[in-house]
């Protein structure tokens, strides 16, 4: 079940709230904050799984947990954002700045049990509409990954088929490989492993 807040006027109102980084993540759209529901052992395995593969197979993007993404006038957390290095600002030490004002070049969520889905896809569309390159949406319950693409049509992925990922992440999955994962003492591994 997920959490709201009575209506806040406005994203800097948000920002100030003084829970937004409690766990699990509160995100904002359209003057309301909802707080996303604890993930449970799937997601967390898909989410720790799907970090270590994209890390391992691009030099040119990382992949972050639950990252704030504040652009647009939401502020949305996907459970994997990935984002090219030389998209991440850098403060005047050469560390990354705490806060990211963009949309991620490529938003993961994994659907939880009770999670709304529409809110889900409200998140990536909008990703999309504010330059982000990809979105997937994982349904663990159904087996299936979900593909958003700018001015593409939507697919949904199942079985052997092969999932799109950014150009830059070499990095060839199926939906069975990816949950495949989730079988306790598969060492079901991408191809290339």
């Amino acid at each position: 079940m997920t959490a709201s807040l009575p209506q806040i006027l406005n994203l800097e109102e948000f920002l100030q709230h003084p829970y937004l980084e409690e766990s699990p993540a509160w995100e904002y759209m359209d003057g309301v904050a909802i707080q996303k529901p604890m993930p449970k052992t799937r997601h967390s395995i898909l989410q720790k799984r799907l970090l270590v593969e994209v890390d391992n197979h691009s030099d040119d993007y990382t992949a972050l947990p639950e990252l704030r993404c504040t652009f647009a006038n939401r502020s949305i957390v996907p459970d994997i954002a990935v984002i090219a290095w030389n998209r991440i600002q850098i403060n005047e030490v050469g560390e990354p700045e705490d806060n990211f004002t963009q949309a991620p070049d490529w938003s993961i969520e994994i659907l939880s049990p009770n999670q709304k889905a529409n809110r889900v896809i409200d998140n990536l569309l909008h990703c999309l509409r504010h330059g982000c390159k990809l979105g997937w949406m994982l349904d663990p319950d159904d087996y299936s990954i979900l593909i958003f693409a700018p001015q593409q049509e939507l697919n949904v992925c199942r079985g052997g088929q092969q999932l799109r990922v950014l150009e830059g992440v070499d990095l060839i999955l199926t939906a069975e490989q990816v949950f495949g994962w989730l079988k306790v003492g598969n060492l079901y591994l991408a191809p290339d492993d």
